[in-house]
């Protein structure tokens, strides 16, 4: 009784650290919401089967889009339909989100507001030469111009990689980006594109989130309830044995 109720505590904490974080990203633009999953397994050892333990895990992301509003900033992006934006890895391969707060940073690569460089159409990441002003068309081009020479047509620098999920596995790691397990890569979705100046908020309710906060920890209580009855219980019993 025990070890499965401690099973089940496991199970709970990491349901709470999962729901901590997506609140933690209630505000975090193009986050996706955690979605978490318990399975119970049973300890098969030839006799009744009246063990199981609970196994608690992140199954994925929710990939419903939330409300896009206008910022009026050229760099920042919301992407369309089920799109994703390809960024590069820090520690090798690339990453997906719908982040799309974008930045040039002092080294002349485009990023997004974490830090990640986003990368182009063929893998590498998108760079600005210094003193451009820079745009981005619905297509998910890189332009750029001269300021002091408005006249002229602005040269494309590079398109954005955007990717489609529809059919790949896709797996959210601890650091709530999404990546192909195995570390495969999405290929460029053409058709994909982007409404420049505005940003998609998180999907995240926070109402409903506060409450499955609660639910997480009440069950954490009720599995720390049944460890103190099963010490009681086997205190009872040890009593009774004392009397024979």
């Amino acid at each position: 009784m025990i070890y499965t109720a401690l099973s089940s505590m496991n199970a709970a904490m990491d349901r709470q650290r999962m729901v901590a974080n997506n609140l933690a990203n209630a505000s975090t633009p193009g986050f996706r919401r955690e979605v978490f999953a318990v399975t119970a397994a049973t300890l098969r050892d030839g006799g009744i089967e009246a063990r199981a333990i609970a196994r608690g895990t992140v199954r994925g992301a929710d990939m419903a889009q939330a409300r896009v509003n206008p910022t009026g900033q050229a760099l920042d992006i919301a992407v369309g339909g089920e799109a994703l934006i390809a960024f590069q890895d820090p520690a090798g391969g690339e990453l997906y989100s719908r982040r799309g707060d974008l930045r040039v940073a002092p080294s002349g690569v485009l990023e997004n507001g974490e830090g990640l460089a986003v990368l182009g159409e063929g893998g590498a990441a998108i760079t600005v030469p210094p003193g451009l002003a820079v745009q981005i068309a619905s297509d998910g081009n890189v332009l750029a111009r001269d300021p002091a020479a408005p006249a002229e047509e602005p040269q494309v620098l590079a398109r954005i990689k955007l990717v489609s999920p529809e059919g790949s596995r896709l797996a959210k790691g601890i650091d709530s980006f999404l990546k192909v397990p195995g570390g495969g890569v999405l290929p460029a979705d053409p058709t994909a594109s982007v409404t420049s100046g505005a940003l998609e908020q998180s999907n995240v309710e926070t109402a409903a989130t506060l409450i499955e906060m609660i639910d997480a920890q009440r069950a954490f209580e009720q599995r720390a309830k049944i460890i103190q009855t099963a010490g009681q219980l086997d205190e009872a019993g040890a009593r009774l044995f004392s009397m024979t």
